[in-house]
């Protein structure tokens, strides 16, 4: 029986003295590669705002976006997921043609500037199956629902009337729609009734279909491409998106069982991914960092954990990652049901929340819960002979738990996402000395929300400090919410 859930306190908090500060840890340097190294191991992870334009290019609000995460002189900052595919993916960044590089260079060029040059920029790459909104039953069962002889046969068999396997197609649409759902139960396909209650998706082991059985011929070569143009675009690296939901993720999964040497075993669910990293490789050589992000555990039903996880690392490391960023869960399996017309979202059921964890969960609460699988693929990368670093996250907010993190050597580096949304400059603040102005995150997840209705990104205690009319302070499409994180007027001159 799971443990129930209570709502956390925030911890208390104490900040470093910027003495403390320049001796710690966290504001030490660290390597990312062959020839890049990071002046703190401080990072913000990719996290996907909503401001880029429907066609993937970056917009002044995406400038922006960066370019005051930049202020905050993290070490690392890693772009959002940006599509690797020149497809249609609605207001997400896209690497997957040369017309992108143009905005793509002025984003490093506004993060070097805002930065000093002291933050390292990296860029994420994904790739995704298709995935369809939810639709209404009548569109359902009279537009996108293939009567097949079999559904036929199906159908006729669970009624108990033979005629539905030769009726005309029209009436056989309409007897489906009007039937009961137990009856549908019985006649559809699990794939099928999914279809009808979440919308259709696709799944890599779904080799009927020429693009998804070609996966492991096509993608090599697009991820490659992607990095060479990442390197063009002045970027320092690239982080291979293996987590959560997409394409790479499912090929690590135990759920993947393709039969042609890509499915089934973990040496051949880690296949594709090895060869993926080994086209990179070859593409943008030895000089250039290219980091793996992957799950330490899927937290679904028939996933893998933190074992088969560190056998991954190992691999990873193995095969050139210079490092590896872990996170956790975040899959389809479990999500909410959508409301017709939307699409499902992979961070809304339970393994969703082991991704975000919020104040509201199971013991042992949200701060830290998801460090201890970056310790145990830190472990296997270092038994197995590599010294390729390991970024976690998930909850951290406080000096003494990041530098707790690195001084027991459960990582080398350590990520916040909401905290730094909260507050951009609290990385410079904790180095200053001047902790006690971290504006704190509360981890209630309204960015996720924002998020999940594909909006633009945003923090609730952003406009705390926000008067409606202040002149100079962008908004949101709502007018509700502004775009920008106040600024601090506490920030040294540069």
């Amino acid at each position: 029986m799971a443990a129930p859930r209570a709502r956390h306190p925030l911890p208390p908090a104490r900040w470093p003295t910027a003495e403390e500060a320049a001796r710690s840890l966290l504001f030490s340097q660290v390597r990312l590669g062959r020839t890049l190294s990071a002046e703190s191991r401080t990072w913000v992870p990719a996290m996907v705002p909503w401001r880029a334009t429907e066609e993937g290019f970056v917009t002044a609000e995406v400038l922006d976006w960066y370019g005051r995460f930049a202020r905050g002189r993290p070490g690392t900052i890693v772009v959002e997921a940006t599509g690797i595919r020149d497809v249609p993916s609605g207001p997400l960044l896209r690497v997957g043609h040369d017309r992108f590089l143009p905005g793509l260079r002025d984003l490093v060029a506004r993060v070097r500037r805002e930065s000093g040059g002291r933050t390292r920029l990296l860029l994420q790459g994904i790739d995704f199956l298709a995935i369809r909104r939810r639709p209404a039953p009548e569109a359902f069962f009279r537009r996108y629902l293939s009567v097949t002889p079999d559904l036929r046969r199906r159908f006729a068999a669970a009624a108990g009337e033979p005629r539905w396997e030769t009726a005309p197609e029209a009436d056989a649409r309409e007897a489906l729609l009007a039937a009961p759902r137990g009856l549908l139960e019985r006649a559809l396909t699990r794939r099928e009734i999914e279809a009808l209650d979440f919308g259709h998706r696709e799944r890599v082991g779904d080799v009927h279909l020429p693009h998804v059985r070609d996966l492991p011929r096509t993608l090599p070569g697009l991820f490659a491409d992607a990095a060479a143009r990442t390197r063009e675009a002045g970027f320092d690296g690239l982080e291979l998106h293996y987590a959560h939901a997409y394409t790479m993720a499912s090929f690590l999964s135990p759920l993947n069982l393709r039969e042609d040497g890509y499915g089934g075993s973990r040496e051949d669910r880690v296949r594709l991914p090895l060869e993926v990293l080994a086209a990179v490789r070859a593409r943008v050589g030895p000089d250039f960092c290219i980091g793996v992000r992957f799950l330490g555990e899927e937290a679904i039903a028939g996933g893998f954990g933190a074992e088969e996880a560190a056998w991954f690392g190992a691999r990873f490391a193995e095969g050139g990652a210079d490092y590896l960023s872990i996170s956790k869960g975040g899959k389809f399996e479990d999500a909410r049901q959508p409301a017709v017309g939307e699409a499902a979202y992979p961070y809304t059921g339970p393994s969703g929340l082991e991704c975000m964890p919020t104040t509201l969960c199971d013991p042992p609460g949200p701060f830290g819960r998801n460090v201890p699988l970056a310790a145990a693929v830190r472990r296997a990368v270092r038994e197995a002979g590599f010294e390729a670093p390991v970024v976690t996250s998930g909850g951290i907010g406080t000096f003494d738990l990041a530098e707790g993190i690195l001084r027991r050597g459960e990582a080398d580096v350590v990520a916040a996402a909401r905290q730094s949304l909260a507050d951009p400059d609290w990385w410079l603040k904790m180095r200053l000395g001047r902790g006690a102005e971290v504006r704190r995150c509360t981890y209630t997840n309204y960015c996720e929300g924002l998020d999940q209705r594909h909006r633009q990104v945003t923090c609730k205690l952003w406009d705390r400090e926000f008067r409606r009319g202040d002149p100079g302070v962008a908004v949101a499409a709502d007018g509700r919410r502004r775009l920008v994180a106040p600024e601090w007027d506490g920030r040294p001159p540069d």
